[in-house]
């Protein structure tokens, strides 16, 4: 059975839409059967050259003041990577890589006996000492939602258009997975990092319970890969027809209120059903210094996708399942390649999958009124 260590599966093995054909390289066709082909868009969103060559069945197109798109804005911050849409005003799709350790829990143990690393060392991974002091480095008291002047103005998602909109500024990246500095926290306020959500019953609740489940599966795994897809999902309406309808905030409106999200979770640990090779550095998770970025991993896939509404507290978490493929088909992206989809066991047959309610909200609003 080959091996596939974390590195790897983050790299290589998570196959974007984006970058899907470097990792299935096509055969060569002749001129006569090419179709037309785009030039790739640039690595950094806004960064294009003035002239792109576009090839053609015939010979070779220039469009002199350059590709004219869709061209996404690809961000890459201190805890995650994201495509910005221009035209939708909101993420495509967010990726993050969480760990024990990046999220400043006890790590599960590498290997069976092995005892876990005490909370309070855990906890020293995410907090600075400054003399008698503990300062811890992501504050979210200190964050402010922002405009992301690295977005071309005219495509930028505006602070003014979520103002009285109805809608809660939602994270695809919450801030909680952002721990390891103020930086990184800082960068999940940017409004690129954000999408209109319904507040009380999704954004406020449901939604932040299953942002919590996706960090608790660090207990159980070493590895924890997390996409956040904004889906617009056709409805079916009284003449049989099936329609996207979704609303537009903003004045003038251009910031686009998805209908549903999706969260694509893989997730990995040693399997030691297998021996396990020893590491010879404990530089790519010192949380873990027994596993080695080669070890045979079990693998574990689910994806959820939930309405952008008021969901009930008491709903199961597993009725939001679907195939991973429906996402990627909705979504026009390819998340994961065969291979790791092959070798991935359904996530909820190898873990509990439950969300915990608090409703630390509601809690404020009562000591308020008293």
């Amino acid at each position: 059975m080959p091996t596939l260590g974390p590195s790897l599966l983050f790299a290589a093995g998570l196959t974007l839409g984006v970058g899907a054909g470097v990792f299935y390289p096509r055969k060569p066709t002749s001129p006569s059967s090419q179709s037309v082909q785009l030039p790739p868009p640039p690595p950094e969103g806004g960064k294009q050259e003035s002239r792109a060559l576009v090839q053609t069945a015939t010979g070779s197109v220039i469009l002199a003041h350059g590709f004219p798109g869709p061209t996404p804005d690809i961000l890459k911050r201190t805890a995650y990577t994201a495509a910005y849409d221009r035209r939708l005003r909101h993420p495509a799709w967010t990726a993050e890589h969480l760990t024990a350790t990046s999220l400043a829990k006890t790590p599960p143990p590498s290997a069976p006996g092995v005892q876990p690393v005490p909370l309070d060392t855990a906890r020293k991974a995410d907090t600075t000492p400054s003399g008698d002091k503990v300062i811890v480095k992501g504050d979210r008291s200190k964050s402010v939602f922002m405009e992301d002047d690295g977005i071309p103005e005219v495509f930028r998602a505006k602070l003014q258009d979520y103002f009285k909109s109805g809608y809660d500024r939602g994270h695809m990246v919450p801030a909680a997975d952002a721990k390891i500095s103020q930086k990184a926290m800082d960068e999940t306020f940017y409004l690129s990092n954000i999408a209109p959500q319904v507040g009380d019953g999704f954004n406020r609740h449901y939604w932040a319970y299953l942002e919590d489940f996706c960090r608790r599966l660090t207990t159980n795994f070493e590895d924890v890969y997390v996409f956040t897809v904004p889906l617009y999902l056709p409805e079916q309406h009284r003449d049989g027809k099936w329609r996207v309808t979704y609303e537009v905030i903003g004045n003038p409106p251009s910031v686009s209120v998805p209908t549903h999200f999706a969260k694509v979770i893989l997730a990995s640990r040693p399997d030691f059903s297998y021996p396990q090779k020893p590491s010879s550095s404990s530089t790519f998770n010192p949380a873990h210094p027994s596993t080695s970025s080669n070890t045979i991993k079990e693998l574990a896939m689910g994806a959820f996708v939930l309405p952008n509404k008021e969901i009930p507290d008491q709903a199961d978490l597993r009725s939001f399942i679907v195939p991973v493929e429906q996402v990627e088909k909705a979504a026009g992206l390819q998340l994961f390649n065969a291979e790791t989809k092959g070798r991935s066991r359904q996530l909820c047959a190898v873990t509990q999958c439950q969300v915990i309610v608090r409703r630390f909200d509601d809690a404020r609003k009562s000591i308020g009124k008293k």
